[in-house]
């Protein structure tokens, strides 16, 4: 007797959840398609009734933290979304992190739909840094609050040197803070 849908949507969910973060943790060629469905308590014949790839898991995977991120932070204003963004949690965190930080060079080495999904996830979130004007000197502040967001996270996130660490974060806080339109 076939799975009913609601069984079928519960077991993707657990599978992109478990791939978002051991993909966050360990990148793509650090992450199994075994590791990832013994993450999700499911054996590896499950994975292909809902992915044709790894390479389809990890881009659909991105786009699902990435979501999961939004999701968290719909309703907060701008300057709690760029302290929440910008927070040791967010950089220490080793669960479900933003893909955009976490996977930024990872991302590079990837096929062009994973590039394409990336592409994507990026524009919408300098979409949600943007208010509600869409005049271009909104859009480049935007632009500009989403690298020191995206930046300041995937830099500090790299760094030994916690008091530096810090600074950093400290300091793309102050200028993304600047930048939300008043």
């Amino acid at each position: 007797m076939p799975w009913n849908e609601d069984h079928k949507s519960h077991t993707r969910y657990r599978i992109l959840e478990s791939a978002a973060v051991l993909f966050s943790q360990q990148g793509f060629n650090g992450a199994s398609i075994d590791q990832v469905m013994e993450h999700a308590g499911l054996t590896r014949g499950a994975f292909y009734t809902h992915f044709a790839s790894k390479s389809e898991l990890y881009a659909e995977a991105l786009s699902w933290a990435a979501q999961e991120n939004v999701a968290r932070l719909k309703g907060a204003c701008p300057s709690d979304r760029v302290f929440d963004y910008l927070s040791d949690a967010h950089r220490n965190s080793e669960t479900i992190n933003c893909p955009l930080a976490c996977l930024v060079s990872d991302v590079a080495q990837q096929d062009q739909s994973v590039r394409d999904t990336y592409t994507r996830l990026f524009a919408g979130f300098v979409s949600h840094c943007q208010s509600t004007d869409s005049n271009s000197d909104d859009r480049k502040q935007a632009m500009q609050q989403a690298v020191l967001l995206i930046g300041g996270i995937a830099i500090s996130r790299n760094l030994t040197d916690e008091p530096l660490a810090q600074e950093l974060l400290d300091v793309c806080r102050t200028l993304a803070l600047d930048l939300i339109p008043t």
